[in-house]
């Protein structure tokens, strides 16, 4: 296919309420969306690397920064007839994987409308239903939060992630398993400790955590490896998986039993399939986490949830959860309890409203062949 012309929008999103996690409160998430137009077809990605460079280096200003003024010249015009091609085509570029997902995600997209088929399908996926699960940041005291999982068991879901802070620790977790017993609950520490926390970590193997997502620094392995071999507790890799390479060496020192695919944090969804095939191959189950996306990038999403590694209850969330209004006309929502159905309709089968957008537009590029 070619490449005619091509849309890149950055967009804040309201929050219903703040979500707090290690690296800090957001009240709105900061987006960027990518239109990739061939001849009468048009595809849409979206990355969500956050207004602020703490989940990784990239920021939202970054990423439209080095959408606009590098990688969209490198493609528009071009005829691009795969991801690894369009992969290609931007590999000397180093890093920013968010601001090449936002691309590779649009191309996915434009080529299965094109192929009238749904992404899903197109990708190898082997399940149209998809099980979810529920995500609670810190909150002002534990009451509010069994609360909150006493709703999510009501809702359908059959695990919970628990965001995991200094101050919203292990007394958190201590209190959460004693009211529940027998529900699966991981927590998610966003890269904030060290190995001098090692006898917190040897104490959470009291409470059967499914894993323990991300517990050291965001760009490590070796350290993950060595804690590993020191807990029984799974550690699951999120931030310092990027790219397929990183997955090899995790797999290949001991570093994790689980890996966290986001299509935004390893470069898109070419990226996230070579991953979850590697893990596939070598007995290391997946799933896919999300970065509060809007119901674009969160069908690219669902529709990697339906690949057969997938193996435990996704990142990806109804839209009422984080937001009144989606920038899409039709808001995700759950199928059955905790569950979404893929859709059927050419790629991803949603795209933004026009009126719906232009509410949250920080700023607009368009460029043409």
């Amino acid at each position: 296919m070619r490449l005619d012309s091509l849309e890149i929008v950055r967009v804040a999103m309201p929050l219903i309420s703040p979500f707090r996690t290690a690296y800090g409160d957001d009240h709105e998430i900061e987006s960027v969306l990518v239109r990739l137009n061939s001849a009468e077809y048009s595809g849409w990605g979206e990355a969500t690397p956050l207004a602020f460079p703490a989940y990784s280096p990239e920021s939202s200003r970054t990423l439209f920064i080095v959408a606009r003024d590098f990688i969209a010249p490198l493609l528009i015009g071009k005829e691009i007839e795969s991801g690894t091609e369009l992969q290609g085509l931007l590999s000397h570029i180093k890093g920013n994987f968010f601001a090449k997902a936002a691309f590779d995600l649009a191309w996915w997209d434009l080529h299965s409308r094109q192929l009238q088929q749904p992404l899903w399908r197109v990708l190898g996926g082997q399940k149209s239903v998809v099980e979810t699960g529920a995500d609670f940041g810190a909150m002002e005291n534990t009451g509010l939060l069994l609360r909150a999982i006493e709703g999510a068991i009501e809702g359908g879901y059959k695990r919970v992630k628990l965001k995991f802070r200094r101050g919203w620790d292990l007394e958190m977790v201590r209190e959460v398993r004693a009211a529940f017993p027998e529900m699966t609950f991981h927590i998610d520490c966003n890269s904030s400790y060290s190995l001098a926390d090692l006898s917190m970590f040897q104490a959470l193997d009291d409470f059967n955590l499914a894993m323990i997502e991300q517990p050291l620094a965001h760009d490590d392995l070796i350290d993950h490896a060595k804690l590993q071999s020191q807990i029984a507790t799974p550690i699951c890799l999120d931030e310092s998986i990027t790219s397929l390479d990183k997955t090899r060496k995790a797999i290949e020192v001991g570093a994790c039993r689980w890996i966290n695919v986001k299509p935004g944090r390893v470069g898109g969804t070419t990226n996230a399939l070579a991953i979850h095939n590697h893990c596939q191959s070598q007995n290391i189950p997946c799933w896919i986490g999300g970065m509060l996306e809007s119901a674009i990038g969160a069908s690219h999403c669902l529709a990697l949830a339906t690949l057969s590694n997938i193996a435990y209850p996704s990142d990806i969330f109804p839209t009422s959860r984080f937001y009144q209004r989606d920038l899409t006309e039709f808001p995700m929502t759950h199928f059955l309890p905790g569950k979404f159905a893929a859709s059927e309709k050419p790629g991803i089968g949603v795209v933004p409203h026009e009126a719906h957008l232009q509410s949250c537009v920080l700023e607009r590029a368009v460029l043409n062949a």
